[in-house]
């Protein structure tokens, strides 16, 4: 029998591991001196923890690592539980290479600007919505307001309060315009409401979104737009749909000059081929 330093020595693990080992019964001594507490193993469990560190190796928790060597699992179901590993890897690799182009972006702003961004953008997931919203062509993107307007009238009409609830656009449009523009005003809504002629209720679709939250004027969103344009094209990404202006903070009545007022704008984006 080997005491547990020397066992350590032998195998290149260190005591404070081998006695953890032990506790969870992954590794357990052959014997336990009962006067000194001194634990011994044999030369014959190195294949066993040899097998350890070589699953700790390959990314397994120390929980599957114990199903494996305790439970018997067959041959096939440890290629299974290898291929669902492998998975995991290589999206955490195509994971960790997106990651790199971020920064990559990120720095070649800073040496650009010669200082931190002004904005961040931000990758996030954004679930399904249900909305009632009114579409409508518009000589100017502040006139959406009024579509606006006719969204809250509706929704007083059924009963429900459109102050507790919050307001977005959505710019239908290829490009920015200067007339005859395709907007639609939505309120993102807690349960269902009747549709009207003019109110269409209906889901937000899922999707990826670039985002920022810009705090600051209406009539100078294109210092925000422009951060995002830029961003999406460093980090190789497309649009892919309709961009959002989702108004968490604006005091009645609008001013396009406020700025204290809290925008966050949203592009649905998808990776480049």
């Amino acid at each position: 029998m080997i005491r547990i330093g020397d066992f350590s020595k032998l195998s290149m693990v260190s005591i404070k591991t081998l006695r953890y080992y032990d506790e969870i019964g992954l590794l357990k001594p052959i014997s336990i001196d009962r006067e000194t507490g001194y634990r011994y193993y044999t030369v014959d469990q190195l294949p066993r923890l040899n097998r350890i560190l070589a699953l700790k190796d390959l990314g397994f928790s120390l929980q599957q690592i114990g199903q494996v060597l305790n439970e018997g699992i067959s041959p096939e179901q440890l290629r299974g539980m290898l291929r669902l590993k492998r998975a995991e890897l290589q999206q955490q690799i195509a994971d960790g290479q997106e990651r790199m182009v971020r920064l990559e972006a990120r720095l070649q702003m800073i040496d650009m600007e010669g200082t931190m961004p002004q904005y961040d953008v931000v990758l996030k997931q954004v679930g399904p919505q249900l909305v009632a919203g009114v579409r409508d062509r518009l000589a100017s993107y502040p006139e959406v307001g009024r579509l606006l307007g006719e969204v809250f009238e509706h929704l007083t009409h059924a009963g429900v309060d459109p102050s507790s609830l919050i307001n977005a656009a959505i710019w239908h449009d290829d490009e920015y315009k200067t007339s005859d523009i395709d907007g639609e005003a939505v309120v993102f809504l807690k349960s269902p409401v009747p549709a009207s002629a003019r109110v269409r209720v209906y889901e937000l679709p899922a999707a990826t979104m670039a985002s920022v939250i810009y705090k600051g004027a209406y009539n100078k969103f294109s210092q925000p737009y422009e951060a995002l344009a830029h961003w999406i094209e460093a980090n190789g990404y497309t649009v892919v749909g309709p961009n959002r202006e989702i108004y968490l903070e604006c005091s009645m009545p609008v001013r396009q000059d406020d700025e204290s007022y809290v925008t966050e704008i949203q592009f649905p984006v998808a990776k480049r081929a």
